[in-house]
Order: C-alpha cells, then sequence, then structure tokens
C-alpha cells in the first residue's frame, strides 16, 4: 500500500491506498503551530490507521522541498525552515518517503484526469494563496518544479504587488470579510475575475499550456466567475497569444492525495528518495 500526507495549514490529512489507487481510509487532524508538536500529532494519526505496513510515502509539503536531501526549506503557511521531514517522517510510517510542493501534486492528479485531451497542463491552485504545478505529458515539468507562481509581481492599485496578496483567498477575506464560500455579490466576483485574469494571463504568455485547471478554495467557486473571467482574458488574446480553456478541479479537495498517491506509485521499487 501506499501512504499520502497532505499537510495544509488547517488541518493534515493522511490517506492509505491500495497499489491500484483506490483510498482504502483517511485520517484528518488540526496541523499544530510547532513542528515538534506537529510529528507528535502526525505519529497518533499514522497509529489510528488500521493500515499500518506501506511501501511508500508521498508528503506534500505546502513550500519550497529540496528533493535531493528530503528537507522541506521554507513554508508558505508556518513560518518553519530548514526542517528533514523525510527522515523525521520515515520514523514513524517505517517506509520510504519522498517530499514534493503540494500544488505540483495537485497538478499531477488533475492533468493525468485529462491527459489523452491535453498534453501541456498548467494548474493553478486559487486559496490560502496562490501556487501551480506544470504538467506535461503526464510528468511534472522539471524546470518548473520550485516556481512561485503566486510570487509574481504585477501592477496593482498602481503599485507593483504580488500575485497572491491581492488575488487569493487569503486577500478576498481580508478585503471583503469574507471566505469564498459566503460570497454572492456579482460584483465581488466581477472583481475577483479581474485580480485573477491578471495573473493567468502572464502564465499563459510565458508557459503557453494547452489548458489550465483552476483548485483550491477559490477555485471551486470557477461557475461563479467563469464568464467574467474569460470575458477579461479575451480582452488580451492575439494571434501569438491564444486563451486556453479554463477548467474547474475534478477533486478539488482531493487532488493534492491522488498526486501523492502517482509520485508513490512512481517511486515504487526505486531508490529514488
Amino acid at each position: 500500500m501506499y501512504l499520502a500526507v497532505d499537510m495544509g495549514g488547517t488541518k493534515t490529512l493522511l490517506a492509505a491506498f491500495s497499489l491500484t489507487g483506490e483510498v482504502l481510509e483517511q485520517y484528518k487532524f488540526p496541523t499544530p503551530e510547532t513542528y515538534e508538536q506537529f510529528l507528535v500529532e502526525l505519529e497518533k494519526a499514522f497509529k489510528n490507521l488500521k493500515q499500518q505496513e506501506f511501501v511508500r510515502c508521498a508528503y506534500a509539503v505546502p513550500g519550497k522541498v529540496d528533493r535531493k536531501n528530503g528537507y522541506a526549506i521554507a513554508f508558505g503557511n508556518r513560518p518553519w525552515t530548514d526542517l528533514p521531514i523525510e527522515v523525521d517522517v520515515e520514523k514513524i510510517v517505517k517506509c520510504p518517503v519522498i517530499l514534493e510542493n503540494d500544488a505540483n501534486l495537485a497538478g499531477l492528479s488533475e492533468a493525468l484526469l485529462i491527459k489523452d485531451t491535453y498534453r501541456k497542463v498548467l494548474y493553478v491552485t486559487i486559496s490560502t494563496g496562490i501556487g501551480g504545478g506544470l504538467v506535461i505529458d503526464g510528468q511534472l515539468a522539471p524546470d518548473f518544479l520550485d516556481a512561485e507562481i503566486g510570487q509574481t509581481l504585477l501592477e496593482h492599485d498602481n503599485r507593483l504587488q504580488r500575485w497572491e496578496d491581492f488575488a487569493s483567498g487569503r486577500a478576498m477575506f481580508e478585503k471583503y470579510g469574507k471566505k469564498a464560500s459566503d460570497i454572492e455579490d456579482p460584483q465581488i466576483w466581477y472583481v475577483v475575475a479581474r485580480n485573477i485574469a491578471i495573473g493567468l494571463i502572464n502564465a499563459i504568455a510565458t508557459l503557453t499550456p494547452d489548458a489550465i485547471v483552476l483548485g483550491g478554495g477559490v477555485g471551486t467557486y470557477l461557475p461563479k466567475f467563469y464568464d467574467r473571467l474569460i470575458e477579461d482574458l479575451k480582452i488580451y488574446e492575439l494571434p501569438l497569444l491564444t486563451i486556453p480553456p479554463i477548467l474547474q478541479a475534478q477533486r478539488p479537495e482531493e487532488a493534492v492525495i491522488y498526486g501523492a498517491y502517482e509520485l508513490a506509485k512512481a517511486h515504487h521499487g526505486t531508490n529514488a528518495s
């Protein structure tokens, strides 16, 4: 069996997969504020799983990863740095662990669902922050693994700002006092669509994807702002810059763990860590 771990800012999810990709069980717990306490809670959660024998664990990190040494260098939702997660987690789960950025894993999962239609897929998660993963021919693009599209500097309100600072779920809450799930006002979604389009058009021009999949807490509500988003993107369309299909994530809440399963499966039987 394979173990997937998705460590988010508010919750951490463990999922046990069969070798053929069936979710056998899941266990969720609140993500603690300190790394030391996190390891304690992770061990408790692991012991609560009925399944205890795994051949590989894929661990989704919400930040930058040192894949060679198994370290999480920096987190987008915690002030933690340079943590030997691979070694620490292996002590708990008793199997080889491989780390990857969570947006990359979500992108891998979603791209594989549409690989027969689109060769080059850009996944963009819009939640607390903004992240992305680029998948080409069913594989994570190696030169894009550490890209942070949410940190792209764009002009907004007459000054340069990071894209996620004005277009993420966090930015929406700071401005309107509401989560995406609570917003019904079409005028708010009008502004949201505009802010998302500004960043997407830059990603399209740079990466030229065949399709874009939107996920995350805000992406879940794509139907509420889809028409306006397309209108905004079409403003910038040129013969040299065409707008690809914009799709909604098919498994917005589970994209990361399914991507972790795919990564674990790909490394099963290898010495890669």
